[in-house]
């Protein structure tokens, strides 16, 4: 007979107490009884790191068991989320995710190390969280138009930042690159904190930034907004128009967040999961702490969460293909 791995023999463990039902699941011990670990995939400072614990802090008293973040940022997310992706199938390391968890499917292919549709487990889409294309207000452009025009006037002059090769910010960027037939130079930072830094100081004129982390740059001029990527105006922002708006129709991109677990994580557990952040995200201080970053809490089933994520792995792979990004 062949050994098998510690990792297969846990995950066939884990769907045999999955088949088994509740009862399997109650008869090796209530859940929780120790420590989560939520692993966010990015540096601190941006807007995943802010809805992870956000999501941790509510979650202890709901589980009676604590739940810490774990920042495990690089690779454009893929380290953490590999990380998650060879962690027991227990409940007891969960994952948030953001577009790029989709996008890194076609951008970095079989360097990944896991499939985001095989490995992991969906538990619940979150929250959107509109972005907003935003300069340093030394770029001689004040609307969209115009760095447009200011673009094909001097191509590869202007570099705009992103949080990551493969994250959404990037993929943002070659889209409207690719829509709007503009050269920018592409430079990507280990996670958004340190982009914002450097939009902010000068050293790159632009990014694509979650409206919740940008928010207080703009509020005191150190950054100027041009428009929202979103198919619609935000709510929170409603004077600043969509980049489909400006002359690119179509043009929609809306980050959304989630948390799964690793594939084979008993569906009780996941379930109850689901049912515990589904309360979280409803609780009346956490919409007001999202709102005033122009996010707004969006709750999925597991199931549902998983369609979704289907079909953000086939569009984003089609966006890949017609901006022709690599992974660096």
């Amino acid at each position: 007979m062949q050994p098998i791995s510690r990792r297969t023999f846990t995950r066939t463990l884990a769907a045999a107490v999955a088949a088994a039902g509740p009862l399997g699941v109650f008869a090796q011990g209530a859940y929780p009884d120790k420590t989560i670990r939520l692993v966010v995939p990015y540096p601190p400072g941006g807007f995943t790191d802010i809805l992870g614990r956000l999501i941790a802090t509510k979650l202890q008293p709901a589980l009676g068991q604590s739940v810490i973040v774990d920042n495990k940022g690089g690779g454009g997310s893929s380290i953490g989320t590999a990380f998650v992706a060879r962690a027991p199938a227990d409940g007891y390391t969960l994952l948030l995710v953001a577009p790029d968890f989709a996008i890194n499917e076609s951008l970095m292919e079989s360097r990944l190390g896991y499939d985001a549709r095989k490995d992991f487990a969906p538990v619940i889409r979150a929250a959107w969280s509109p972005m907003v294309l935003v300069t340093n207000p030394s770029v001689a452009a004040k609307n969209v138009a115009e760095l447009i025009a200011v673009a094909k006037a001097s191509p590869g002059r202007l570099s705009f930042a992103s949080g990551g090769t493969g994250t959404g910010s990037h993929l943002a960027l070659e889209l409207f690159k690719t829509r709007a037939g503009i050269d920018l130079v592409h430079v990507p930072y280990k996670g958004n904190g340190p982009a914002t830094s450097d939009l902010l100081g000068g050293q790159v004129a632009g990014m694509f930034l979650q409206y919740a982390v940008a928010k207080p740059h703009i509020d005191s001029g150190k950054l100027r907004v041009l428009a929202t990527p979103s198919g619609k105006r935000s709510p929170a922002m409603p004077d600043v128009p969509t980049i489909a708006e400006t002359g690119l129709p179509g043009f929609d991109v809306e980050p959304w967040f989630g948390i799964v677990a690793p594939a084979g994580t008993p569906a009780p557990i996941v379930n109850r999961l689901n049912a515990e952040i589904a309360k979280v995200m409803q609780q009346a201080d956490v919409k007001e702490k999202l709102a005033a970053g122009g996010a707004v809490p969006s709750i999925s089933s597991p199931q549902e969460f998983g369609r979704f994520i289907d079909t953000e792995v086939v569009r984003w792979a089609q966006v890949v293909k017609a901006s022709g990004a690599k992974a660096e």
